[in-house]
């Protein structure tokens, strides 16, 4: 079953468009990965999901809920944790979770706040104002916050930008931990590794247009990119393969030249010219190519 499913949804402001025609499903009990570079629409698109925006155009379900038509029962149902701290910098740890408790009305409140605490290894900052609390300590009560009431649903919007390795590891702990009680978690992030590793599934957005979706390997395979290594080669190789005909991008690796492009006879006849006597093998692309790759068919 699927926790979100939406047909055409688009929204503009002020005659800009920011999302458009966007067609989108996220299964019950995935981690979701919502991708695109800063102001391609993701932002706006997780507030229609969540009921924080009304869609202009389209229609859709979340959790079940008409997201046009019945936001108010979204939104108990669904917790969201934004890019920039959004708890209160005045109050400190335990005052704001009780904040967000009485928001949500949370039964047996006490004692899930307490589960939250130990959870989250909040009690040495308890008594700590918000603000005091370092970029890792602040993710983490926004996340312990995020989940207080339980959620169908976890919206995130680069929930691991600027943390420590420590505060991320964590972090995809507690998200592979409540999806597999059955939470649903629609990610927006840039760490492609952390996308590869840990999501199940997911879409890339650009200028409002979805481009592609389906499983990390599945978008890899469907993108019609290629990709070949060069083994040892150096960097005179690098600067001929970069102007040379049918290589899209190269780069230098410690173990290697690293090419891409759309067809791979065109990467192979390259690499003969160029390095004639290496080896070379074919490889997959990375996700960062396949996503250039397809913003080139986007104008």
């Amino acid at each position: 079953m699927n926790a979100i499913e939406v047909r055409g949804l688009g929204k503009s402001f002020a005659g800009k468009p920011a999302v458009q025609h966007l067609d989108l499903e996220i299964r019950e009990g995935e981690i979701f990965a919502f991708l695109g570079p800063n102001g391609s629409g993701k932002t706006t698109t997780m507030r229609m999901l969540c009921g924080l925006l009304t869609p202009d155009t389209g229609e859709g379900r979340c959790l079940n809920f008409d997201v046009r038509n019945e936001q108010s029962a979204i939104r108990p149902r669904i917790g969201y944790m934004s890019q920039h701290f959004s708890l209160y910098d005045d109050l400190n740890v335990s005052e704001n979770l009780n904040f967000v408790l009485r928001v949500y009305d949370v039964a047996n409140a006490k004692r899930r706040k307490q589960d939250i605490i130990e959870r989250f290894d909040l009690a040495p900052y308890i008594d700590r104002l918000a603000g005091q609390l370092s970029g890792g300590w602040k993710q983490r009560l926004s996340l312990a916050c995020g989940l207080l009431h339980e959620p169908s649903l976890l919206l995130l919007d680069e929930p691991t930008s600027g943390v420590d390795p420590e505060a991320r590891s964590f972090f995809w702990e507690v998200m592979q931990a409540e999806t597999a009680r059955g939470m649903t978690a629609m990610i927006s992030t840039h760490y492609l590794d952390e996308v590869e590793q840990y999501c199940h599934r997911m879409a890339y957005i650009l200028k409002g247009k979805l481009l592609t979706s389906g499983t990390p390997a599945e978008v890899i395979a469907d993108s019609g990119l290629s990709a070949l290594r060069i083994a040892k080669a150096g960097h005179d190789v690098l600067q001929q393969a970069k102007f040379h005909a049918g290589v899209q991008y190269a780069a230098q690796t410690t173990s290697g030249v690293y090419l891409t492009g759309p067809h791979q006879k065109a990467l192979y006849d390259a690499a003969s010219i160029i390095a004639p006597d290496a080896a070379v093998e074919a490889i997959a692309p990375r996700l960062e190519e396949v996503f250039l790759h397809l913003s080139r068919s986007v104008t």
